[in-house]
């Protein structure tokens, strides 16, 4: 069973990846759920599927009286998926608020939200010409020349 699911998880993290680069947000939101679960699936299986017990101690006993599972891969993956959860809502509503903005989910036509770069800024004083007075222009600093 193992194996079956290690298959799984890699053929979910292959189609998450294909979604990422599919050039549409909520593809790309899809992308990043389907790669989230296959690693939460990986962790899951690299924990040790087993047919044994809940990890419970019973009255009276300091340790397990039977062979348990362990419980650390699941609390693990339990708390991955309540994290990508809330990831995915927060993304949701960001494609969302980037649609009505905007009017499109295509991230290149997102680009026309991107600021224009800054104009550089000018010289203070224009360089003196070759051959000209030195003494007669101010310096570029804007200081008087003594």
């Amino acid at each position: 069973m193992e194996p079956i699911l290690a298959v799984l998880a890699g053929l979910l993290a292959a189609t998450g990846v294909y979604l990422m680069l599919a050039g549409h947000m909520l593809r790309l939101v899809f992308g990043i759920v389907l790669l989230g679960s296959s690693a939460n699936l990986a962790v899951f299986v690299g924990g040790r599927l087993t047919e044994s017990a809940a990890p419970l101690i019973p009255t009276g006993f300091t340790v397990p009286d039977q062979v348990v599972a362990n419980p650390l891969p699941q609390a693990l993956v339990l708390t991955a998926i309540v994290i990508g959860f809330g990831f995915a809502a927060f993304a949701l509503a960001l494609a969302l608020a980037a649609h009505r903005r905007l009017g499109t989910v295509d991230p290149e036509e997102m680009r026309v939200a991107e600021a224009a770069p800054a104009p550089l800024p000018t010289p203070l004083a224009a360089p003196a010409a070759p051959g000209a007075d030195a003494g007669a222009a101010a310096p570029a600093t804007g200081r008087a020349v003594a």
